[in-house]
């Protein structure tokens, strides 16, 4: 049975007084709730995120952030509710995002939460993303979005987020940034920021280097992103944007149980054996152009391109890839995309009351080549082999999307919108063989996506808001890409997830800059996404019916004097399967067997985090106590093992120096500072029972900043 609103504040109240979370603390900078500003989250030019009746959230990145190196895109999330971003000490995987337990299963990169970076996709068209794309040196700030209304983005359930480079302005500084850490980590960045009052760029580079703090996991990771701003007056403007990113690094796998007992340092001796290892190297320009007509009309365009090239080894045996069947153990994909999004807004008034409508469409495409080759040759194992898979595949869609806000009485306003989505996915087969025949084929998806909200004033300064809408999400062409029965080719019988959302919230904030955000939520999907087989290092997926995500969330941020800054961000969710559904577990087996009950615990997703940070300003000298407290996990669908959960707690501090040329900053952070040994983050049903993804012990890191006065 479904657990009633009232329920969960109890439950929310529970979480807030529990000894438990009292000591738990937090992980990252802490979040500033632009409140008093217009974020664009909505897509309507004249609403503010306090007056949408949804839960929105933007975390400034500035120069006020010393706690971290600023290269790794979980760092500044973890204050948000709702969001869970977990550093896997793997960068050849990615992090780790689930908003709300959508896309908590995933196994490398993002799904279920679209990412944009200045309004460009960040999310490939199949709903695959990759938070490696983003830019942080460059960035203003991150914008989240959760709940109901992120089905207005289309192909994603649990929500939106936004990364947004500063515009370049006359009188900005230039910057240089260097840290240094365990295990060799090293962080170097430059940020030139500028301009005139016509014309503004952001150019900003870096490089970061480590060797890892478990073993075979070292990572380079270069990028670049530069953002020209052209303003020509009359509400006319033009943004260009282009970005590189260059990784290479090792991939140390998961750990058993055993293993991380033994040592949470150590690798499986497949990742030695194989070298497993993942290069990836994205190229992508877009632009936006904004039209002003009168004073009511706004036309804006949107057009995007790229490259994204990705080759990795995994640790597949030689004996599995003996089935003719079998596509290798190396990947490689080159995929080349891109986008047009077009759309007209309107601001006047109906009935006399503020009205303001946008009306557009946008469509993007996604080809891919994508190969298999056997990773041994001969006796040498972790090299390129015989090819034993080769297709190209293209995801296309095309969306027409319509919203308005339209405040009808003096404290009551709604905001509603539709979305309607076609997705179609093709695969051209171009390996056939006599024992593989060919398996090209075509699928297409259509959803439309209504939704709404109505927001309350009781006063200036509390909103109490309601909102329901239905999202989707496809599979991706990771979850397409092995069918359960063993053959070969796509799994065209797959259908997308489709979510019912429905959220209760209220906002409130005072002039001394103290915000309490409180929200209630419930989404019901029918044919939810799950693993059917994992066999032979690959994943096929199966719809197994009925799932719900449903909580409560709670932020707080206090000035505490002049001084102090007290930041508090809490989470209680219960996410399981509604359905009983069958699993395969044995190796070979191609029919799912085993039965995983109604009511089991959707894995990965803890029922509990919080996050808490304390800031202290003192003149030249800052300093603060953060910590996270993160529930246990179950690994798998059929809850075979768990990770435990915990709670660490980091310090950091910093001075600056003023001097005629600029301003240097110095820093230190303290990780996990009681060396508290947890698992940071679980692969979820990780076919060789090797779940776990262990998290460092103590770590220092130092660093200094350069800001140049011009």
């Amino acid at each position: 049975m479904g657990v009633a609103p009232p329920a969960l504040a109890s439950a929310l109240s529970l979480i807030l007084l529990s000894p438990g979370f009292a000591r738990a603390q937090a992980t990252t900078a802490a979040p500033v709730t632009l409140d008093r500003v217009r974020v664009d989250a909505t897509r309507l030019r004249g609403v503010s995120d306090f007056d949408t009746p949804a839960s929105v959230d933007a975390i400034r990145l500035d120069d006020a952030d010393s706690s971290r190196a600023g290269t790794v895109a979980s760092e500044p999330l973890a204050g948000v509710p709702g969001l869970l971003a977990r550093d896997r000490q793997n960068h050849a995987q990615d992090t780790q995002l689930s908003i709300r337990g959508f896309g908590a299963r995933s196994t490398f990169g993002v799904r279920g939460v679209r990412l944009f970076a200045d309004g460009i996709p960040a999310s490939m068209p199949d709903g695959q993303g990759q938070l490696s794309h983003f830019s942080l040196v460059g960035g203003d700030r991150i914008e989240i979005m959760r709940g109901p209304f992120s089905a207005l983005y289309g192909n994603s359930s649990g929500g939106v987020v936004q990364l947004w480079s500063a515009d370049g302005a006359p009188g900005d500084p230039w910057r240089l940034k260097a840290s240094h850490g365990r295990d060799d980590t090293t962080s170097l960045s430059a940020q030139l920021l500028g301009g005139s009052e016509t014309l503004g760029y952001n150019l900003a580079l870096s490089r970061f280097d480590t060797d890892g703090w478990r073993d075979h996991s070292a990572a380079r990771r270069d990028s670049a992103n530069a953002k020209l701003r052209l303003d020509f007056g009359d509400r006319r403007r033009l943004d260009v944007v282009a970005n590189h990113v260059d990784i290479d690094a090792q991939d140390p796998l998961g750990l058993t149980a055993a293993q991380v007992r033994e040592n949470p340092r150590q690798v499986a001796d497949v990742a030695r054996q194989f070298d497993t290892r993942k290069t990836v190297r994205q190229t992508q320009v877009g632009a936006v152009y904004e039209h002003g007509i009168g004073e009511a009309h706004t036309l804006r365009a949107m057009a995007y391109g790229g490259e994204r090239a990705v080759v990795q080894y995994l640790p597949i045996p030689a004996s599995a890839q003996a089935n003719p069947l079998n596509s290798g153990g190396v990947i490689d994909l080159d995929n080349r995309y891109g986008g047009l999004d077009l759309r007209w807004s309107w601001e006047g008034a109906l009935a006399g009351r503020p009205l303001e409508l946008t009306v557009g469409a946008n469509g993007d495409r996604q080809r891919q080549h994508r190969q298999g080759f056997e990773n041994f040759i001969g006796e040498t194992l972790g090299v390129r082999g015989r090819l034993r898979r080769d297709e190209r595949n293209t995801v296309e869609n095309l969306d027409q999307f319509a919203q308005a806000y339209w405040a009808f009485a003096p404290r009551w306003s709604l905001l509603a919108g539709v979305r309607h989505s076609e997705v179609e996915f093709t695969s051209r087969d171009a390996f056939v063989t006599a024992t593989n025949p060919d398996d090209s084929g075509r699928v297409t998806f259509r959803q439309t996506s209504p939704v709404a909200g109505v927001t309350f004033a009781p006063d200036d300064d509390l909103r109490v808001y309601l909102s329901a809408g239905r999202g989707f999400e496809t599979p991706t062409f990771n979850e397409l890409g092995y069918r359960a029965d063993g053959g070969a080719g796509f799994a065209f019988d797959l259908a997308p997830a489709v979510s019912d959302n429905l959220e209760l919230g209220a906002k409130w904030r005072a002039d001394s800059g103290a915000t309490v955000n409180a929200a209630l939520f419930r989404a019901d999907t029918d044919d939810e996404l799950a693993v059917a087989r994992n066999v032979g290092g690959r994943s096929s997926f199966q719809n197994i019916g009925r799932a719900r995500r449903q909580g409560a969330e709670l932020s707080l941020r206090q000035p505490l004097g002049e001084a102090f800054d007290l930041s508090v961000a809490a989470t209680w969710l219960d996410a399981t399967f509604r359905d009983a559904y069958l699993v395969c577990t044995g190796a070979g087996c191609t029919v799912p067997s085993t039965p995983v009950a109604a009511g089991a615990r959707i894995p990965g997703v803890p029922a509990r985090h919080m996050y808490a940070r304390l800031d202290w300003a003192g003149g030249p000298w800052s300093a603060a106590i953060e910590g996270v407290g993160v529930g246990d996990v179950v690994v798998d669908d059929l809850a075979t093992g768990r990770a435990a959960g915990y709670a660490l707690v980091h310090l950091e501090g910093a001075r600056r120096w003023r001097f005629d040329a600029g301003t240097l900053r110095t820093f230190v952070r303290v990780d996990n500072l009681l060396d508290h040994a947890h698992v940071g983050s679980v692969i979820v049903n990780e076919g060789n029972g090797r779940f776990y993804e262990p998290g460092p012990g103590r770590g220092v890191m130092v660093g200094a900043q350069w800001s140049w006065n011009r």
